[in-house]
């Protein structure tokens, strides 16, 4: 059904009650005019019969018809009303316009009959004879005798209807008139009325669309401003109700997104509702792949959804250590779930399942772990070898001179061994705290003086395998680090290619600047190392051969220390080699290195 606007539901009433009140008014004066004039006639009438009444105070009586007739006329020529004598028989004894001989018997007039009775007689009809309508008032005629007959006047009433008529036209035309300026003024008021409201449908329409800046203008007519006004306070309120909501949604989003851990929303039915970033990135799914799936369809994981499930039966909050499978590896999880519930707490609304990646946490565990294996296992052989041959020397090896010597030469081996390991382990151990806490300072430094001291330091392992060590690097060569730590890493790289290296073999050190990095290559022409042995080099005592490393007093950490001192730098460090033509390290450095812990903090 078409909807109509207020104008044309408020219009049509205001024509009606216009229309119908002039009809109303218009009916009343015209009736009212009528009446009034139509009385007043009527006493003129009588008035003008009592006087005929009076100028025939002899009665009928010895007066014939056209000497009656010729008072009538005469009557009638001064008045200008008709002017008809009648006697008490009904017959017509003289009249001002016909001639009253010919004229019919009036006793059963209405008015005649009346007056005959002694009373005033009163009506209005069309003239039998004129055909004509006439008011007629007849009065009672006496005579000495008494009752003589009647006097009855009359006039046409033509030109009293004609005075109406035009009485009745100007009442319509100034009704109309009324009607055109009632109609134009409704149309005024119902626009009034009308345009407040339209301006609130477009206020409203503003505030549907978001614009709750917009303000409704207020009018002058006090109900619909006093609305105008309400509904700008509400706008106004709402606007600050949907900011405080946004901002409280914007900070929890924030929080949402920003934390390290993995959460997930499912609700009774075991589907996702929401996910953050940390959690798609543990499952592998994106919030808006997952949002709607079932735990089971997003996430093929047997304990997670086993945990959801949990969860979601559960009426205290749960924990769980999961593994979740990876193209990478094994990722720990550690789980954290509980139960949603409505406002009044009686009916579930789902759970929030907290996933923390422990991957890091349990590898530093496995890490820790193999490193005290590993220092254990490095030490108990020293100092196995150590209190062996004590107990030999005190069971009486110190008596033959030559065993002796031998003995305490072992032992002496043996604890500058030891002593080697505990040396790393303090330098690998300085490194990392001073790295972590950013103590190590970075000065501009000749990188060529660097490396001669690393090279001056080597040469006696050098020439006790008759191995050259060359130095390749520009003399002007300048980069910010820390010289002591950079010296410490190339000597470790250099002594490791010695051992590593046949007798009168060559050992190069190559130093230059490529790409704002500093770029030192150690290059030897040794065993080589198998590939599958690369990736694990840099590792804390890996060895790839245990045998020769400790015969040659390798400790198992000089490459890791050259690792932790490249990651201090900001740098890094990667071999190459082929088994059997040698190997190749580069350290690579930022010529102006602020350090790991500087540049993690800009």
């Amino acid at each position: 059904m078409k909807k109509l606007r207020i104008i044309w539901h408020l219009f049509p009433w205001y024509i009606l009650i216009i229309f119908a009140s002039l009809f109303a008014v218009s009916w009343f004066v015209s009736r009212y005019t009528r009446d009034f004039h139509r009385e007043n006639i009527g006493r003129n009438l009588e008035s003008m019969a009592r006087l005929v009444d009076f100028d025939l105070e002899s009665g009928l009586r010895g007066i014939s018809n056209s000497r009656m007739d010729s008072i009538c006329v005469e009557l009638h020529a001064r008045s200008g009303i008709r002017v008809t004598v009648v006697g008490k028989d009904g017959r017509v004894a003289g009249d001002s316009l016909e001639e009253s001989a010919e004229m019919e018997n009036h006793g059963d007039r209405p008015e005649i009959i009346k007056a005959l009775s002694g009373g005033t007689g009163v009506s209005e009809r069309v003239s039998g004879t004129l055909k004509r309508p006439f008011l007629y008032v007849a009065v009672p005629l006496y005579d000495q005798d008494g009752l003589a007959g009647a006097v009855r006047t009359s006039i046409s009433m033509a030109d009293l209807n004609a005075e109406l008529r035009r009485i009745q036209t100007r009442i319509i035309m100034t009704g109309a008139a009324v009607a055109i300026l009632s109609v134009l003024v409704s149309i005024l008021i119902s626009r009034r009325i009308s345009a407040p409201l339209n301006e609130m449908k477009k206020g409203i329409s503003h505030f549907a669309g978001d614009d709750l800046e917009y303000r409704i203008p207020v009018y002058g007519l006090a109900e619909v401003g006093d609305l105008a006004g309400v509904i700008n306070e509400m706008a106004s309120r709402l606007q600050d109700r949907i900011d405080t909501v946004e901002l409280q949604r914007s900070e929890q989003e924030a929080v949402f997104a920003a934390m390290p851990g993995g959460i997930l929303v499912v609700d009774d039915e075991e589907r996702i509702v929401r996910m953050n970033p940390g959690a798609s990135g543990l499952i592998g799914l994106s919030g808006a792949e997952a949002a709607g799936k079932m735990i089971q369809e997003a996430v093929r994981n047997l304990q997670l959804q086993k945990f959801v499930a949990r969860t979601l039966r559960s009426e205290e909050p749960i924990e769980a250590d999961l593994t979740l499978r990876s193209e990478s590896g094994d990722v720990f999880i550690q789980a954290h779930g509980v139960k949603l519930r409505s406002d009044n707490g009686n009916r579930g609304k789902g759970a929030v399942i907290v996933l923390n990646d422990v991957t890091r946490i349990k590898r530093l565990e496995n890490v820790r772990r193999e490193f005290v294996a590993n220092v254990s296992h490095e030490l108990r052989t020293p100092i196995t070898a150590i209190k062996g041959f004590v107990e030999t020397l005190m069971d009486g090896g110190i008596d033959s001179p030559g065993e002796a010597k031998k003995f305490l030469g072992i032992i002496d081996r043996q604890a500058d061994r030891m002593n080697g390991i505990v040396r790393d382990l303090l330098i690998l151990a300085q490194v990392e705290r001073e790295g972590e806490a950013g103590d190590i300072r970075f000065e501009k430094g000749n990188i060529r003086k660097i490396l001669e001291e690393a090279r001056l330091i080597t040469s006696p392992q050098a020439a006790e395998r008759r191995i050259i060590v060359s130095v390749d690097c520009d003399e002007k060569l300048e980069a910010r680090v820390n010289s002591a730590l950079l010296e410490q890493a190339v000597i470790n790289l250099v002594e490791n290619a010695i051992k590593y290296s046949d007798e009168g073999g060559l050992v190069r050190i190559n130093a230059s600047v490529e790409n704002g990095f500093l770029e030192v290559d150690v290059i030897d022409q040794g065993c080589g190392i198998a590939p599958e042995n690369l990736p694990r080099i840099f590792e804390r005592f890996f060895r790839i051969d245990k045998a020769r490393s400790r015969k040659l007093g390798g400790t198992g950490l000089g490459l890791s220390i050259v690792k932790h001192i490249a990651a201090v730098h900001g740098g890094s460090v990667h071999a190459e080699s082929e088994p059997g033509r040698g190997s190749a390290f580069r350290l690579r450095i930022p010529v102006d290195s602020q350090g790991l812990s500087a540049q993690t903090k800009n």
